[in-house]
């Protein structure tokens, strides 16, 4: 006779465990996940994915759209996973793969985000130096960074930190459904958002550059254009609040980790929800509301001639 393991980790003594083949002996995610959350999430999300929509056709801003149309899309379905593992009968918070699909989603999700933050950046140093002005766009981009440089730092960047992060999640997964010991799996998670958070850290230093290096031009678009001007402001500071939310889920998501499988903040929904969640509603909102491309779209105020970032 094999020995099993003994459970070590949360389990809801009102919800038995259905012990089937694709089921882990806990609830992986620390805690049950309320239905209510996920309902929320999806309805929200859902609704974004159509304002995007909308201002992809009314802005031809193809690249930035697209990208924000698929970040809605993976919160959706990471969503709609973790729905499935809120309380019988609508779900089964035990089930492995439910758990590794939502985390694989909702982790996926906001580095399409972010990639349409990278393209904001680098259409904004073009809208402001005007087009075909490469030493202008030299002067204002940080450290003198083309913009396909920036965009391939951190694009590359992001993408390497979530393969890492969702191996990570996955080998979690399947060790406790093995009863053993998630560390190896948590050690790899961690690893993956130590080197996203520095990744993004490294972008917030070069932004706030971009910012010091336009600040002239802006104060002069200010004065000559008036309200083009100041609604380039306006702009630039909505990119600047998604960029810090962005950056603040990510810094969460690295804390939890660090306290290891069934940490505090791992074991406590109400932190993903105002941590997770929360933040990357409302940067995918003000990136909506503020649409890049009602500046340098197809239709856009400024320099028209930077459009397809």
């Amino acid at each position: 006779m094999v020995n099993k393991a003994p459970i070590d980790g949360y389990v809801d003594p009102n919800i038995p465990n259905p012990n089937g083949d694709g089921d882990a002996p806990i609830i992986i995610y620390g805690y049950t996940p309320h239905l209510a959350l996920a309902v929320l999430a999806i309805v929200l999300f859902l609704l974004l994915l159509l304002f995007h929509i909308f201002r992809l056709y009314t802005t031809r801003l193809y690249a930035f759209s697209i990208l924000l149309i698929f970040t809605t899309l993976c919160e959706i379905v990471g969503y709609i996973f973790r729905l499935r593992s809120s309380p019988p009968p609508v779900g089964n918070p035990y089930s492995v793969i439910n758990f590794v699909v939502q985390y694989f989603f909702i982790v996926c999700a906001p580095v399409f985000l972010s990639a349409a933050i990278y393209t904001t950046l680098t259409s904004f140093i073009g809208a402001l130096s005007g087009p075909d002005n490469t030493d202008g766009a030299r002067k204002l981009s940080p450290l003198g960074l083309s913009k396909k440089t920036i965009l391939g730092i951190f694009i590359t960047s992001d993408v390497i930190a979530t393969i890492v992060q969702v191996a990570g999640a996955a080998l979690i997964g399947v060790s406790e459904s093995n009863r053993k010991s998630p560390d190896n799996g948590n050690n790899i998670l961690l690893a993956g958002l130590a080197f996203q958070v520095f990744s993004f850290l490294v972008f917030l230093v070069l932004l706030f550059i971009f910012l010091r290096n336009s600040r002239k031009v802006m104060m002069s678009t200010s004065t000559a254009e008036g309200g083009r001007g100041n609604m380039m402001q306006m702009y630039t500071f909505a990119l600047v609040v998604s960029s810090v939310l962005v950056y603040l889920r990510t810094c969460f998501r690295l804390a939890e980790t660090s306290q290891g499988v069934g940490g505090y903040a791992s074991s406590h929904e109400a932190f993903f929800g105002a941590l997770e969640f929360a933040p990357i509603v409302v940067a995918i909102g003000l990136l909506g509301w503020w649409h890049p491309g009602r500046l340098v779209g197809r239709n856009g105020l400024l320099s028209p001639g930077v459009n397809g970032y």
